[in-house]
């Protein structure tokens, strides 16, 4: 492919990607597990037109669509139209920058759900997220989640999804080969593909061709920058791999000081006092003004959060069967939200300034045969060591 930049690029450093997951219907997703099982049974239970009308049928999926299930998910497979069994076992889903929500992980329900990145998400696997690119907006360029992202973009267009292994177990890392030994060589100190994903979070920047990721030729600045994108993923991924739950420190927890009602609508930011007002009478503090203001392609994230949950639905529609009141799990995820937010503003702010740094270029990279990348570590590895179920309940061959 030709390139378009002479800067070095994720695309350089971390060469398979899959595109973001493409669902097909809002229903299927939700910051609610019960409101999902609810959609569920609402489905099987009504008459042919009444399902097909619920479901609503697109070009990718209809109701007599055959399809595999989905790796290491037991769904059924039989068509839609005359399914009646439970309700799929709903799993955690990156739904866009920092929200966390529930999907439904039944492939006759996704229009694209991308079965390469089930195949190797575990407790092992981390998925670098690239942010659609908007120019002059405020915003991180890359994010990483340990939860399966669906690569959704708040503003432009959505970017790449990069796992940072091609195998599950945490086996083959997704990085050029040779760049780990290359580099290696240059900072004289074992690189290995956690450092890359790690320098990355920290030194990315948005461009129209992708994310840009300079490798600085000073091992200090590589060392200072690896250190900072460690602290981001322990961050982001929010006790994930083993890690803990991320913590502002002890007078600066936010806690509910009035609780929140019901049926919240509006969701607005008091500087004076540091008081996220929820609803009229919902008041959490203190919320620090870097939280509140942080965005993602120009959007602010705390806005779109409460926006996921409260926007209206159409009457009759699966989107419609939601939690009757605002539930204290919601409340819970928003204290969190707010901390994860708050430290990742700030760990932003030590971000490695490389203005007048030297970098390793990509005609470095070439001379050293990294680049260009073998076409082979730009497709998915053949993962062959489990069984997954076809149409109709037969067994997939992969």
């Amino acid at each position: 492919m030709r390139r378009v930049t002479d800067d070095v690029l994720l695309d350089d450093l971390m060469p398979w990607s899959v595109a973001p997951l493409r669902p097909g219907r809002a229903w299927v997703v939700a910051p609610d597990a019960a409101a999902l099982r609810a959609r569920w049974d609402a489905l099987v239970r009504a008459g042919r037109d009444e399902r097909e009308a619920l479901f609503r049928p697109s070009r990718a999926r209809t109701l007599t669509s055959s399809v595999a299930a989905l790796p290491g998910q037991r769904t059924g497979t039989a068509r839609l139209a005359r399914e009646a069994g439970p309700c799929p076992e709903p799993v955690r889903l990156a739904h866009g920058p920092f929200d966390e929500q529930w999907l439904l992980p039944d492939h006759r329900l996704l229009d694209a759900a991308r079965p390469e990145l089930w195949r190797v998400a575990d407790e092992r696997q981390l998925f670098a997220v690239e942010q659609g690119y908007v120019p002059q907006a405020p915003g991180p360029a890359l994010l990483v989640s340990a939860a399966l992202p669906d690569g959704r973009s708040p503003a432009g267009r959505p970017g790449r999804i990069r796992p940072l292994y091609r195998r599950p177990g945490g086996r083959e890392p997704n990085v050029a080969p040779g760049l780990p030994e290359v580099l290696s060589g240059r900072y004289d100190t074992e690189v290995a593909a956690e450092d890359v994903l790690a320098w990355a979070l920290a030194a990315a920047r948005p461009s129209p061709a992708g994310c840009v990721v300079p490798l600085p030729a000073d091992p200090l600045v590589w060392e200072s920058g690896v250190a900072l994108g460690r602290r981001m993923t322990t961050v982001q991924v929010r006790g994930a791999r083993g890690g803990e739950r991320p913590r502002l420190p002890g007078g600066r927890r936010p806690y509910v000081r009035a609780a929140l009602p019901p049926h919240p609508r509006t969701l607005s930011y008091d500087a004076a006092g540091e008081v996220l007002l929820v609803g009229d009478t919902g008041r959490v503090a203190p919320v620090p003004a870097e939280a509140w203001d942080y965005r993602v392609g120009g959007v602010r994230m705390l806005e779109l959060w409460f926006g996921h949950r409260t926007a209206p639905a159409e009457p009759g529609t699966l989107e419609a069967i939601r939690p009757a009141a605002w539930p204290q799990a919601w409340t819970s995820e928003l204290l969190e939200l707010i901390t994860v937010l708050a430290l990742q503003a700030r760990l932003e702010s030590g971000r490695p300034d490389l203005t007048g740094v030297p970098t390793i270029t990509p005609a470095e990279l070439r001379a050293a045969g990294v680049l260009p990348v073998p076409g082979a570590a730009r497709r998915p590895a053949s993962v062959l060591d489990r069984e997954e179920e076809g149409p109709e309940g037969q067994l997939a061959l992969l």
